[in-house]
């Protein structure tokens, strides 16, 4: 499976930013997919991840302001973020894996949101 992320950039605080995940390869095979941020000098953390067939869970700080989406049809994820803040800045990585347990196996490059 092969994961290439799209749509970060600079927003002012407050903005919104949709970001987007495109997976190739045995996507039919992925049971859960997920966003990662990671920040200068902090460990990665998870921010919002979905299953199948569509549970979402979402990090505290996310809850209400962003939304986890997926079309199979396109084999493409998505992350809509609003009321941006500078603390949502860093790398955003989408990552997949096979079973809903263990370790996300499958991970992009990241896209860079500057809040």
């Amino acid at each position: 499976v092969q994961l290439v992320e799209s749509g970060g950039g600079s927003v002012e605080a407050g903005g919104s930013l949709r970001l987007s995940c495109a997976a190739s390869g045995h996507t039919s095979s992925v049971n859960c997919m997920g966003w990662f941020r990671q920040a200068a000098g902090k460990e990665r953390e998870v921010v919002a991840t979905i299953g199948d067939p569509g549970t979402t869970t979402y990090t505290d700080s996310a809850k209400g302001r962003f939304t986890i989406s997926k079309d199979n049809a396109k084999d493409t994820l998505y992350l809509q973020m609003t009321g941006l803040n500078a603390e949502d800045t860093g790398m955003y990585l989408c990552a997949a894996k096979l079973h809903t347990y263990g370790e996300y196996t499958y991970w992009g490059q990241g896209t860079q949101v500057t809040v």
